[in-house]
């Protein structure tokens, strides 16, 4: 089942991003819908500082789900 991203979904990367020191699998938040398919995605540290927010395409997000569809 493919999701459509939403604004506040939570994600993954699906892939590295190594200019911005990011590992596949890293969680962040949508917090912007740039276009079509593209989202500004907000990654935070345990105290909830941020430490990157980058734009990236649906293809290098998965949607995370916390409960049964």
């Amino acid at each position: 089942m493919n999701k459509e991203i939403c604004v506040l979904d939570v994600v993954a990367l699906t892939e590295d991003v190594p200019d911005r020191g990011l590992l596949r699998g890293q969680v962040g938040t949508v917090v912007e819908s740039l276009g079509s398919g593209v989202f500004e995605v907000e990654f935070v540290d345990n105290d909830g500082l941020t430490y990157a927010m980058l734009p990236l395409k649906s293809s290098q997000l998965l949607v995370l789900h916390y409960q049964p569809a």
